[in-house]
Parts: C-alpha cells; structure tokens; sequence
C-alpha cells in the first residue's frame, strides 16, 4: 500500500509568519497520523523576490519549529524544464493562447464598459476577469507582435478547456470550504476566467507550477489555507488536461490578525523570527495559533 504523501510549500519571498506555522505544523501532524511522508518544496519561481537569504530563513524557522522533512528539498527554480513540458502540451492542444493587453489597457477596456452601468465579472478572489479579446487573434497578428517583442504571458482558454476535459470536475474535501464545503465538492473553475498560465520568462505560474509539482512529488494529500479553496478548480482543470493524479484536498483555518485579516508577508505581520528574537519559544507559538488540528 502506498504511503500517503503530504507537504509544505511556501514562497521564499519574505518571512514565515504564524500562519505559515500553522499550515507546516498541521502537514507534519497530519503525516504522522497518516503514517506518511512530508515533503518540503520551495515555490520559487519568481526568482527576483525569492532569494537565497530568504530561503536560509524560511529553512532556520521551521527547523526551530522542529519539523524535520525529507531531503532533498524541491525548488521550483530547478525546474523549469518540467513545467515547460506541460506548457507545451497546452499549447499544442490550442488550449492556451498569448495575451498580450497590459494592466493599464486591462483596466481601461473595465472601466468603459463599467461606465454604462454594468460591473465587469469578477474572479472568487474579487479580482476582474480577464477580457480575453487576444483569445481571437490570427496567426499573423500574433507573430508579428512576437517579432516586435511586445511582452505577453499564456493565459488558459478556459472555455476551450472545459469543452476538452468534457465532463463534470470535482475533487474531495476533508477540510472545509469558506462556506462550509466538504465531502465531494464540485469544481467552477470557469468562474476564473482566462487564468495566467505561464509568462514569456518563466514557464510557469503558481497554478501550473504547483500541479506539476504535486503529480511529480506522489503527493497524495495537500493541505493548505482556506484562501486557496476556490483555486482548487482551476487546478482539477488543468490535471484532467495534463492526466495527472488527483490528491484529497484539506482547507484549514486561517491565522488572522486583530483586524480579521488573514496574516500576509507583504504587510510586514510579525514573523517568526522576530517572535523568536523576543524570546518564544516553539511551544509558546503553538499557543499563539492554537494546536492545529485536522478536524478545521
């Protein structure tokens, strides 16, 4: 019989704060439970914000923690090959194409149609559809805009992608939705619209990417914060396309701050380190955060 597979895969672009605690405590427990494997993977394919340094750091704070995991670590950043594989499976399918329209004609094509009165769609994480309109480009129009080197990044036609897959997604849950979800759960994804794929310089976003991974790391079980649930989808779009494995999902609670916020690196909340400089110890964060359980 297999053994279960579970992992931590955190971004090495800032400090880990309690919420990152959170999440890697509960995969190490939650393995152990299980009688299975933890995996730790650096998700490191933005290589300008992910740096060595922070990394050292990431690796020093769970260690302080006192999980332990099996050697070696994956870096994203190591593996590039792998995710352009899968791109250009995609992209021989005719299921992604280049988008070329930048943040400021994105907004501009928004606010002209918001100006008539209706609201532009939004995707489950409140942000606005992508138009789609390079989706009907001709094939000399693209390359030309290729010779002149404007930039793009492949977006996944999702209308397309769900008329390949051709059947209903779903995936199983044994944690919880933000609205209660578990059990079998159905999978919207195109309720995201035409996601990014890929970019010209890197071959991979976060949802390519961490599929890729997944299948290639036997992962069986990923647990992950509840702010993730609604990915979840687009990501059993893209495994049924790639014919890759499909692991149990676990959302747990999130970390929040005094405000209700869920705790984020960008904001500078406390992170572990500084936790630890005051003198905390591993035992006194896991009463900050509550002993993870994976009944949440």
């Amino acid at each position: 019989m297999t053994r279960p597979v579970f992992r931590f895969a955190p971004s090495p672009n800032g400090q880990l704060h309690l919420g990152h605690a959170y999440s890697a405590l509960l995969n190490r427990d939650m393995a152990r439970e299980a009688g299975g494997r933890f995996l730790l993977r650096m998700e490191d394919i933005d290589v300008t914000r992910c740096t060595p340094e922070l990394e050292h750091g990431v690796l020093r704070d769970l260690a302080w923690l006192g999980l332990n995991w099996e050697k070696p670590v994956r870096r994203q950043s190591n593996h590039f090959d792998d995710y352009r594989v899968a791109l250009d499976r995609l992209i021989d399918a005719d299921l992604v194409y280049p988008a070329f329209m930048t943040r400021g004609e994105v907004r501009a094509r928004i606010a002209e149609f918001e100006a008539g009165g209706d609201r532009w769609r939004r995707d489950p994480d409140g942000a606005p559809v992508y138009p789609g309109e390079d989706r009907h480009m001709t094939s000399r129009e693209r390359q030309n805009l290729f010779d002149e080197g404007t930039p793009f990044a492949w977006r996944l036609d999702m209308a397309a992608a769900i008329a390949h897959v051709g059947s209903r997604l779903d995936w199983n849950e044994t944690g919880q939705g933000p609205e209660g979800e578990t059990g079998l759960v159905p999978a919207k994804p195109e309720d995201w619209g035409d996601v990014v794929i890929a970019r010209k310089e890197i071959p991979a976003s976060y949802h390519l990417s961490v599929v890729v991974d997944d299948a290639l790391q036997g992962i069986t079980h990923v647990v992950r914060g509840r702010d993730l649930f609604h990915a979840t989808a687009v990501h059993r779009v893209l495994q049924e396309l790639l014919g890759l494995p499909v692991p149990d999902y676990h959302h747990h609670d999130l970390v929040l701050d005094n405000d209700g916020r869920k705790l984020s690196k960008s904001r500078g909340d406390t992170s572990l380190a500084a936790l630890r400089e005051s003198g905390a110890t591993p035992d006194d964060i896991t009463r900050m955060i509550g002993a993870p359980s994976s009944a949440v």
